[in-house]
């Protein structure tokens, strides 16, 4: 993991909510009350728990680190910040649609190249296919004069 947050739960991800918002505040440098202003603009949103408490994974605290960088660094509004999260996300998701196209694409090669090879498989050997311009007479019947 990029971030360096020590060991995640036993099956945890990146995606895994696992940190409350006091310890995703200190991983992110921001202040909690900022974490929940962002939550409700929709830049970060946390997962939640039965209760209702936020819980933030690698990904999110992330995500929190980039937009105090946008902010601070670049000069983006939150407005901008959003859309910029907004984009990516998006971009994001037509790469994956891409890479499950091309995966559907290679099986119909790989299905298509499958059926040509039975079609192929199914010809009679005793018939050769032949243009007439190489074709050989090895008998013809006798002229009837």
């Amino acid at each position: 993991m990029a971030i360096g947050f020590g060991e995640l739960p036993h099956g945890a991800d990146e995606h895994t909510p696992v940190f409350v918002i006091s310890v995703a505040a200190e991983l992110s440098g921001l202040h909690a009350q900022t974490l929940r202003s962002y939550d409700r603009m929709g830049l970060v949103s946390p997962g939640r728990t039965a209760g209702g408490g936020r819980r933030y994974s690698v990904r999110d605290i992330a995500m929190l680190r980039e937009v105090q960088r946008l902010s601070q660094e670049d000069g983006v509004n939150l407005a901008g910040i959003k859309r910029i999260i907004e984009l990516e996300n998006e971009i994001e998701s037509l790469r994956d649609q891409v890479a499950r196209l091309n995966e559907e694409l290679a099986s119909a090669y790989a299905a298509a190249e499958q059926a040509a090879a039975a079609v192929h498989a199914s010809y009679r050997r005793d018939l050769v296919p032949f243009r007439k311009r190489d074709a050989l007479v090895v008998w013809r019947p006798p002229n009837r004069r």
